[in-house]
């Protein structure tokens, strides 16, 4: 196989309006998945309620002048006048908050023309003409192109159905597919991403008590096809043999108790595994002291009463004994100053000639930034970057970092560590890398770390099969990439999805927002990430999916580059996540003009991910019968959301690595309710146990796909026929197919054969009427060229076969 290496704002007349600005409160929670705030904004920029109807009101004024003032005071005229009693009508598109603005500036406003309600309607009324009479057009040449119909059985043995289906009106929302089977009819769900039509689909999968050998498809548009539900998923390839050990976890792991076990894994067994020292500390899990004074105050309501210190010293070395005090001096006309009494800044407030305080907040900042001493301890800000023009209050509080972790939880920066598992750990073998935890929240991800290790170091001197992959693979295993976030999530915030590392500027970084700070790891690397234009992160510092000041900003991101770097021979990634039962590879990310994704694969490299999930999620579901759903499966793109600088891109794009995206935690069947059920990031052990189980398994499958790959040194074998639509090849694997049509010599330069679409298969390759002389050679995943050919050197051992069409 060739190598992998590298507006403005409109306004509609009458219906739509401009809406006053407010501030911005803070974004979403940092748990949120969402990448900005409710408007898109980032914090502390203006934000706009959601719009109002605007109506065409009448507006009375004495004169042209009056129209002039009418301009002047930014109301919206319109063209129309005439002259009434009293003077000039004038047609004004207002909201109801603009008419009471113009009545308060002493405005004679009027009934109304015309209401928005009314404009929509002949809006509604125009788009369903248009629609009509493109509907007429296109019925008769709509196509229905099938993608996915299968049933399997997941936890309980319940059978459900799931179907894909592409219509050619896909851009009409008013098509409506129905599809038919077993004795009952369904409406398909429209999957629409990025405002483009992707495909129909059953957004949940369709329980059944018996499975239909068929489904039959019906537009309502006219066009119908039938065709075979077939069954995703099978038994798994190898079943462990009757003394295979599995259960090594029993209670969640912070990321101290992680490392601690793959470090006594490798005391234990020190000929088949090692510990890697990853070379880019962590922050760690530390934080500076904060304090803020704001003692009964509704921050609401006055936050620019508020303001906060931060200590220079890391909590834990000393900032967390600070205390800072604002006293009323007792005294009229007193001046504002600040003193420092060891430990303790205090501020006397300004008062005035009645003895009342006069400080403001911002006041207050200027003169603790302004001592030698006070500064030497902390620096003040304003809250959320207000002006601090309100007085300040009265309070005393002791300065914090906020951190509750137990003192055995380390507050300095972390080694992240690896554990790597082999017979021969010198390169030679096919490489293999799993790491968990990106996401701090995800507690389940660090146990299937944790039990693959144990499983495969346990049972390696009395399987066979465990023998074979620990003696034929190179296997890399970070149990938990973000340590710091991982232990704050454990201790302080469940929610908590970033690192720890706050790059907030002081509008974003009191103390009350501490939850939100970090930087989403998966969003931190350099391939199609957000600053080159790719959707899926922000650049708003508490957002949840914050993708850091640069590209590989952070070091838990650039410790997995420099694995794969390092390692060479790593050719097959896991990244394991949580929750919702996905399993996804490349591309990962798109530029939402457009719709616009990362490189696909070749068919052949995406025929391979399917062929091999099929295989690990077979894996899967052999501990307790979960299965991932076929409309669950597929690259990130194309069945979740675009994810701007995600690492199996980076792994991907960069190095060439097969690499993969579990989302363990697959929604469970609810019998009693008859819905799906999620699961959650941190469900209670039981369940999490299970799904470390299944998932553990599951990546075990992964290294026996690997294993194979390695061994692999069969070249494929294609055939070719021709249709009525063009040649098609049919092959014994998947293979990625170069070919020509003029009787040249074909390389990897040639034109291979493409998917015919989204999900699709391949396209045929056209061929004009009469004799063409097709050359072509497959090559597969592990890089085997069919008859042995040699597409860079030259030699004539390609295919060829001459085709006909009259």
């Amino acid at each position: 196989m060739a190598p992998r290496r590298p507006l403005a704002v409109r306004r509609r007349l009458v219906t739509l309006a401009a809406v006053p600005l407010l501030a911005a409160g803070l974004p979403l929670a940092a748990g949120a998945e969402s990448g900005t705030t409710a408007t898109g904004a980032a914090p502390g920029a203006p934000a706009m309620d959601a719009a109002q109807p605007a109506d065409l009101v009448e507006v009375v004024v004495a004169d042209e002048d009056g129209i002039l003032d009418l301009v002047d005071a930014g109301a919206d005229v319109t063209e129309y006048s005439r002259p009434v009693d009293g003077g000039i009508e004038v047609h004004v598109v207002a909201t109801q908050a603009e008419r009471d603005r113009l009545r308060g500036l002493g405005f004679a406003v009027g009934e109304t023309v015309i209401s928005a309600a009314r404009t929509e309607a002949t809006i509604a009324e125009r788009e369903a003409a248009i629609r009509r009479v493109d509907q007429a057009l296109a019925r008769t040449a709509e196509t229905l192109t099938p993608l996915r119909s299968e049933w399997f059985e997941s936890v309980g043995g319940k059978a459900y159905v799931s179907v894909e289906v592409k219509t050619s009106l896909g851009a009409d929302s008013a098509t409506v597919l129905t599809a038919s089977f077993g004795g009952q009819s369904l409406i398909m769900d429209r999957f629409v991403d990025a405002g483009q039509y992707l495909y129909h689909r059953f957004d949940l999968p369709v329980p059944v008590d018996d499975v239909a050998a068929e489904v039959t498809i019906s537009s309502s548009a006219g066009a119908s096809i039938t065709v075979p539900v077939t069954q995703w998923l099978g038994d798994p390839l190898d079943e462990p043999g009757p003394h295979y050990a599995t259960g090594f976890v029993d209670h969640y792991m912070d990321p101290t108790e992680v490392y601690e076990r793959i470090e006594s894994l490798v005391a234990e067994f020190p000929d088949v595994a090692e510990i890697i020292e990853l070379p880019y500390q962590t922050n760690g899990y530390r934080r500076h002291a904060q304090a803020q004074i704001d003692a009964g105050l509704d921050l609401d309501e006055e936050p620019d009463r508020a303001f906060y210190v931060t200590s220079h010293a890391w909590g834990h070395e000393g900032g967390n004994d600070l205390l800072l005090e604002t006293r009323h001096p007792a005294a009229d006309n007193s001046p504002l100053s600040v003193s420092v009494d060891a430990d303790k800044i205090i501020v006397s407030l300004a008062t005035d000639g009645d003895g009342s305080l006069v400080s403001t907040a911002a006041q207050v900042v200027d003169a603790i930034n302004s001592s030698a001493q006070a500064s030497a301890l902390v620096t003040a800000a304003t809250f959320r970057g207000s002006s601090g023009a309100g007085v300040a209050v009265v309070d005393s509080q002791p300065l914090s970092d906020f951190l509750d972790a137990p003192e055995s939880i380390s507050r300095e920066p972390v080694t992240v560590r690896a554990i790597r598992i082999g017979k021969d750990r010198d390169g030679s073998k096919t490489g293999v890398f799993a790491y968990a935890q990106e996401h701090a929240r995800e507690w389940v991800t660090p146990l299937v770390a944790v039990e693959t290790a144990e499983r495969l170091l346990r049972n390696y001197a009395t399987d066979p099969d465990t023998r074979k992959l620990v003696d034929d693979l190179d296997i890399f295993i970070i149990p938990s990439v973000n340590p710091d976030g991982g232990h704050y999530s454990f201790y302080d915030y469940a929610g908590q999805r970033k690192n720890m590392t706050n790059h907030c500027p002081a509008a974003t970084a009191d103390p009350e927002a501490r939850d939100a700070w970090g930087v989403d790891l998966n969003r931190n690397f350099s391939v199609g990430s957000r600053l080159d234009g790719y959707s899926g992160a922000s650049a708003s510092c508490t957002s949840g999916t914050y993708s850091g000041p640069a590209e590989l900003s952070e070091p838990e991101a650039r410790n997995e580059v420099w694995l794969t770097e390092q390692y060479p021979n790593i050719e097959f990634a896991m990244n394991i996540h949580s929750y919702g039962g996905y399993f996804m590879w490349p591309p990962g990310a798109y530029i939402a003009d457009g719709r616009v994704p990362l490189p696909r694969p070749t068919l052949g490299e995406e025929d391979y991910f399917w062929a091999a999930s099929s295989h690990i999620l077979s894996d899967v579901q052999s501990w307790r019968g979960t299965a991932v759903w076929p409309g669950r499966t597929g690259p990130v793109s194309d069945v979740l959301y675009s994810a701007a600088g995600n690492s199996a891109d980076e792994h991907w794009y960069n190095r060439g690595i097969y690499g993969w995206d579990f989302e363990v935690g697959a929604d469970l069947w609810n019998e009693a309710d008859g819905e799906w059920d999620p699961v959650g990031f941190q469900p209670p052990f039981a369940e999490g146990y299970e799904e470390a189980m299944e998932f553990s398994s599951g990546l075990v499958g992964m290294l026996e796909v690997a294993r194979a790959y390695g061994r692999d040194g069969r070249p494929p074998r294609t055939t070719l026929e021709l249709t009525d639509d063009g040649v098609t090849f049919e092959a014994t694997e998947a293979v990625t197919i170069h070919y020509t049509l003029d009787g040249s010599r074909p390389t990897y330069s040639s034109p291979r054969v493409e998917s015919a679409g989204l999900r699709e298969g391949a396209a045929p390759v056209a061929v004009g009427p009469g004799s063409t002389r097709v050359h072509w050679f497959s090559v597969d995943a592990a890089g085997n060229v069919e008859n042995r050919y040699d597409p860079v050197r030259g030699g004539n051992n390609y295919r060829k076969k001459t085709v006909t069409v009259d």
